[in-house]
């Protein structure tokens, strides 16, 4: 047997699985798939038990094999590959009504949200970053914003509370992502309002929990 072999028939780690979904998100947000075969994909992505499953995933596109790497190559500082992209929305306004961002989206450097009487969902679990540093102005005035960001990404609140909230709940427990990840900061201003910030675990890795 060869190595190539022996290499296909190890068995697939969540960090594997969660790679190639990365990749399969940002040839989504490139216009090389559609989201019918992004769905089609990530069904075989979740279900694979070997490496030599996950690589026809991506044989079709740029990044090829080289999606199939060992988990280990996170931690000594590759580059995080959900960076780059055209970005998406530079606002989300809520006024008297509600804005969603969410999904397969890319998040631009700056991005402004506005709440007033109203409220605005901000979710980052499956999103790629144009660049490795984002910002997002948060302003909620008897209002509401509500920011969900995967656990594997850095995030920095420094945002304001005045008669309201402004505040990061982490409910992932886990320690602070690699430096090689991107990194978004979130400021602004709580105004007889909230802007919550919570740092959960992504959804796919939800689902394979509960499975």
């Amino acid at each position: 047997m060869t190595e190539s072999q022996q290499s296909d028939q190890m068995r697939a780690s969540d960090a594997d699985r969660e790679r190639v979904a990365q990749v399969l998100h940002g040839a989504l947000a490139e216009g090389r798939i559609t989201i019918n075969e992004l769905e089609e994909r990530l069904s075989t992505v979740y279900a694979a038990k070997t490496l030599g499953e996950l690589k026809p995933v991506t044989a079709d596109l740029p990044v090829g094999s080289a999606a199939i790497e060992p988990a280990t190559t996170r931690a000594l500082g590759f580059p995080d590959n959900r960076i780059g992209g055209h970005p998406g929305s530079a606002v989300s306004v809520g006024v008297m009504s509600g804005a969603v961002r969410k999904g397969s989206w890319v998040l631009p450097p700056n991005h402004n949200s506005f709440a007033f009487w109203g409220g605005a969902e901000i979710d980052l679990r499956n999103a790629r970053f144009a660049e490795k540093q984002s910002t997002i102005s948060a302003v909620a005035i008897m209002g509401g914003i509500q920011i969900t960001v995967p656990d594997d990404i850095n995030v920095d609140v420094t945002g304001i509370g005045f008669m309201g909230s402004f505040y990061l709940d982490d409910k992932a427990g886990t320690p602070p992502a690699p430096p090689t990840a991107p990194t978004v900061k979130i400021t602004g201003l709580a105004f007889w309002g909230g802007v919550v910030v919570t740092r959960k675990r992504r959804k796919t890795e939800v689902k394979e929990l509960d499975g």
